[in-house]
């Protein structure tokens, strides 16, 4: 796969998105320690550090084989994962991740492995759409490919269509961000017209349960709060695409024009909150620019290495 000539522009926007995505994604997991109700309350940061999970794990496992590749070699992605995984498996791997990168990882392929996994039908969780805003940012100026590699990036560790939905409607949102950003006047304005942006990322969606929810979510007002999308939604509790993905497009919508206001809202929807903010954070950042990224937030973040 030959690089793009403008390939270093887009490496640049994929780790963008990796600073908001594992920014949010640490930011998310300090709020599964006792006792955060009066942080959420009053709105006040975490202790440091904030400790990133497997979302920004995987996450630098896709900018590396985007920067290597110019695009999603699943082979050598499905290696970067399991080697990332062997390096430091106490990340918070659900289960079957834990079972399918050690798979891999002794010499297994896969394909299979991961199409085993859930009886055979594989994995609709949104451990693809967590890690896949890089992939959004590297296409951004063409979001048919952007859905192509993100459900193929997806398919490594998801082989049920719904967990490839996932990825896919995530890296659309995160290509949406970044041309909306560029652009002068822009179609529709975050926080004014949410379900303008909902109905972009839901055109290039597959139909299915992921879609469904993007459905639900064009009923929500343009004021509505994140509590009654949360109960409409999803919050990432099943820890399944179509639990997941639905409320982190509207909360991008509704909040996205300030990263720390998205990712305040987005964590007190709870549930899967590390997920759904590392969801949120990588999306957001493609819209505000890293200048919209509080420096403080980033310092607290431990190093990605």
């Amino acid at each position: 796969m030959r690089l793009p000539h403008d390939h270093a522009d887009r490496i640049a926007r994929a780790r963008l998105a990796l600073e908001g995505l594992s920014v949010g994604d640490a930011f998310g997991q300090c709020f599964f320690r006792p006792f955060v109700g009066k942080l959420l309350i009053r709105r006040r940061l975490p202790q440091t550090p904030w400790l990133w999970t497997d979302d920004t794990a995987m996450a630098l496992s896709i900018v590396e084989v985007l920067d290597v590749h110019g695009g999603i070699d699943r082979d050598a992605l499905a290696l970067a994962f399991a080697r990332r995984y062997m390096e430091d498996p106490r990340r918070g791997y659900g289960a079957g991740a834990h079972h399918y990168l050690a798979e891999i990882a002794r010499g297994e392929p896969w394909r299979p492995v991961t199409q085993a996994v859930f009886e055979g039908q594989g994995s609709l969780g949104n451990g693809g759409a967590m890690r896949v805003a890089p992939v959004g940012a590297y296409f951004a100026e063409d979001l048919d490919r952007a859905a192509e590699e993100a459900s193929r990036s997806a398919e490594v560790t998801h082989a049920h269509p719904e967990g490839q939905a996932g990825a896919v409607a995530i890296a659309v949102a995160a290509g949406l961000a970044w041309r909306h950003r560029r652009e002068v006047e822009p179609a529709w304005q975050f926080a004014d017209e949410p379900a303008a942006f909902v109905a972009q990322v839901m055109e290039r969606t597959p139909r299915g349960a992921t879609r469904d929810g993007l459905e639900r979510a064009l009923a929500l007002g343009p004021r509505s709060s994140i509590a009654a999308a949360a109960g409409l939604l999803g919050n990432g509790s099943r820890v399944s695409a179509p639990d997941t993905v639905p409320l982190c497009v509207w909360a991008v919508a509704r909040f996205g024009g300030s990263f720390e206001e998205a990712l305040w809202q987005t964590v007190s929807a709870l549930g899967d909150r590390d997920t759904t903010c590392a969801i949120v954070g990588g999306v957001v950042a493609l819209h505000v620019g890293l200048e919209g990224l509080p420096a403080s937030w980033s310092e607290a973040r431990e190093p990605l290495g």
